[in-house]
């Protein structure tokens, strides 16, 4: 059986560990975090910083990650077919719908935004390509979890954390989610994540008929529903957007 090779393993460590928690970390805090002598983590950080990974401030000396990993980030999502399907039809929907538009996928314990359009107003607005949303709680989250075996699995062993009051943590009320997303054929999320926050969202499929990922709008909760619940011509502009990229990938008509 081939061994891992171990410069390589603390190299990916060093890179999530810079990844999350403080934005800028010393060489010291990286070589205690990971158990690593000074000298090793030093060696390592320099590989990364000299490939570019791996950037570090001049006044403060600490080490964040570097340019390139954007650049390859990119270059991974451009290739990938879902979110080149999903260009066209995720613009449309931002402009009829007035909101900002995700398309998400199932990645290790939550959902990985891949794309995202910004709400078609003068607002400033943060990119969240990249970023990663509970599964148990948003509509992405929902969709992909009343779908895909994998992603519920991931959904019910890690439905623990609420978010605000109404997030829904059991076991028995999840699973009344997902099956009401099943039966609607996409899901909700009404300030169950973010407090004034709403979205709506529905399932992609692949020519397999298979689910790889979920499209949504978010907005804030007074745009997004009306008395309380979700608008329909909302939910319809999202389940149309997500037929139009599912039959791009093949799926057919539904």
């Amino acid at each position: 059986m081939a061994r891992n090779i171990q410069s390589l393993e603390r190299a990916a460590a060093m890179l999530r560990l810079l990844a999350g928690g403080e934005r800028r970390l010393g060489l010291s805090d990286v070589a205690s975090s990971l158990g690593l002598a000074k000298g090793t983590a030093h060696g390592i950080l320099r590989t990364l910083q000299a490939e570019g990974f791996v950037e570090q401030d001049p006044a403060s000396g600490r080490y964040q990650l570097g340019a390139e990993l954007l650049r390859l980030g990119n270059s991974y999502l451009d290739v990938h077919e879902l979110r080149a399907r999903a260009l066209v039809w995720t613009d449309d929907l931002a402009r009829s719908s007035g909101e900002s538009v995700y398309v998400g996928v199932l990645h290790q314990q939550g959902v990985l935004i891949m794309h995202h359009v910004f709400r078609p107003d003068d607002s400033r607005q943060v990119l969240e390509v990249g970023a990663m949303q509970p599964l148990h709680s948003t509509a992405l989250g929902k969709v992909l979890s009343a779908y895909d075996p994998v992603a519920h699995t991931e959904a019910v062993d890690n439905a623990h954390e609420a978010f605000t009051p109404r997030t829904v943590t059991s076991a028995d009320g999840f699973e009344e989610l997902l099956a009401l997303t099943r039966a609607r054929g996409w899901g909700a999320d009404v300030e169950e994540t973010w407090v004034g926050v709403a979205s709506v969202a529905a399932p992609i499929h692949d020519r397999r008929r298979m689910p790889v990922g979920a499209v949504g709008v978010t907005g804030a909760v007074e745009r997004v529903c009306k008395e309380g619940e979700v608008r329909p011509d909302l939910v319809a502009a999202v389940r149309d957007c997500a037929r139009a990229v599912s039959r791009d990938l093949g799926a057919g008509r539904f």
